[in-house]
């Protein structure tokens, strides 16, 4: 894979997320029943920012929790049919039931992801109402899927990638479309 070029370095990562936390606060109220679930990985760091800027900003502490919704993908057994797959950490340490519940990933492509997510995230409990933040939205969704709170909206094409970087792992952080080295 090489890198085309950037989309987002750390201060736009920071204006996007910052403006995505202002739209969650119109929106919500009762900030009491709002929690805000990362999607593994890199949307658990996104999630953890918009969390910290709420609290920041109306002086009250969110719960916050990750998902991995890797097992609930239709598609993972067909991707790598011979490789196990990578199973993160779901960690939700409190009760979603009548909460309105914040999912936050990093990229939305396909929507496979994101409906895998609802499922795990019902196993948790019934919520009030869920609600999608995503930081790009690149476009080729094969499910009806959208965000309800977007940092940007990029065209892609399918044999490219959008990848973040964030500074909690990769000491940076950018966001970039990457081209994939087609191997013969």
């Amino acid at each position: 894979m090489k890198k085309l070029e950037q989309i987002m370095d750390a201060h736009a990562l920071d204006l996007a997320l910052t403006r995505i936390t202002h739209e969650i606060l119109e929106r919500h109220s009762d900030l009491p029943a709002l929690c805000v679930v990362g999607m593994q990985s890199r949307g658990v760091f996104l999630a953890r920012r918009i969390a910290a800027k709420i609290s920041a900003m109306e002086k009250v502490t969110l719960k916050t929790g990750t998902l991995d919704a890797t097992l609930y993908r239709d598609d993972y057994r067909y991707r790598m049919p011979f490789r196990q797959p990578q199973v993160r950490v779901t960690d939700i340490p409190f009760d979603i039931n009548e909460k309105t519940v914040i999912l936050v990933d990093d990229v939305l492509f396909t929507g496979r992801t994101t409906r895998a997510a609802l499922d795990a995230l019902m196993d948790h409990g019934r919520p009030r109402m869920i609600q999608l933040a995503v930081l790009i939205d690149r476009g080729h969704r094969e499910l009806p899927i959208r965000a309800d709170y977007l940092g940007k909206e990029i065209t892609t094409l399918a044999k490219q990638e959008v990848a973040l970087k964030v500074s909690e792992i990769d000491r940076e952080d950018s966001l970039w479309l990457m081209e994939i080295e087609e191997s013969d």
